[in-house]
């Protein structure tokens, strides 16, 4: 049996201990993973894996009182459970941009397309499968 997404049905996902909750309307989109050392300290792992939402897409169902927020550069943070520890998306200002993919129940309806800065990922870090990689950002499109 699959486990893939009705594009009719929004996603869910929360934290590990279930404090938070969270639906997305809309299918994700551009998803990464990011081995930069700012992200293995907020991830706690080999890099962060994550995808963005459609703007409006996305709603709190549960917990939103037990959320913390950290601001990570000037008009992006990250949001996380303040009970168990979970960072479960990226705030663009006020708004949710993107969500941890480890956060979404069951299939999240994306693959990781591409990995960000390799050249500065862990040494016990070994990427596999065929998603391009790139030292830092990948070239601007033309």
């Amino acid at each position: 049996m699959t486990n893939t997404p009705n594009p009719a049905e929004p996603l869910s996902g929360g934290c590990f201990c279930a404090a938070v909750r969270y639906r997305i309307a809309a299918p994700l989109r551009g998803a990464r993973s990011c081995h930069c050392s700012r992200c293995r300290k907020a991830f706690s792992g080999a890099g962060s894996a994550y995808a963005e939402v459609e703007p409006g897409s996305f709603t709190w169902e549960s917990g939103e009182d037990k959320l913390r927020h950290y601001t990570t550069a000037p008009g992006w943070g990250l949001c996380f459970c303040g009970i168990c520890g979970t960072t479960l998306c990226g705030m663009q200002g006020e708004r949710v941009h993107g969500v941890t993919l480890g956060s979404v129940d069951g299939d999240p309806g994306v693959v990781i397309e591409m990995h960000l800065f390799v050249e500065s990922r862990a040494p016990w870090d070994h990427i596999g499968g065929d998603a391009p990689q790139f030292a830092a950002f990948p070239p601007a499109a033309t």
